[in-house]
């Protein structure tokens, strides 16, 4: 079965999609997501689409319930690389990705991954603080 590899990166999954996405790779990346997920201690995930010529709208559709999967998960998904073609026909179709983070490029789809890991372990040191000063 062809599957698309998920790396590891200090908090971080990676996963570059360099193939033509068809239906059961898209659903077995969202599987092998969510098992890497829940099998880590990651807090960020960062899909590279930017070698995808066409996302139809179950591949939007499965990007989308990854990001929402993830997030039941304590985990954030940043997807980059999304080419204008791309982003042209989404809105074509009436597709809208707004549950899903978007960066133009892997470094800036890390920088707001970075940034939101920060937040998040602000808000927990401020409650742990709050809490303290109680």
């Amino acid at each position: 079965m062809e599957r698309i590899p998920i790396l590891e990166m200090g908090n971080f999954l990676i996963v570059t999609i360099q193939v033509d996405m068809h239906d059961q790779l898209a659903m077995t990346l969202q599987d092998d997501l969510a098992n890497r997920i829940s099998q880590t201690n990651v807090h960020g995930v960062l899909i590279d689409i930017s070698a995808l010529e066409i996302v139809d709208s179950f591949v939007a559709r499965i990007l989308g319930n990854t990001a929402r999967m993830s997030r039941v998960l304590d985990t954030q998904t940043v997807v980059v690389g999304m080419q204008p073609a791309v982003a042209i026909t989404l809105v074509e179709l009436g597709l809208s990705l707004t549950d899903i983070q978007t960066a133009l490029n892997v470094e800036k789809g890390m920088a707001l991954l970075r940034s939101s890991l920060n937040k998040t372990k602000n808000q927990v040191k401020w409650r742990v603080d709050d809490d303290a000063a109680d």
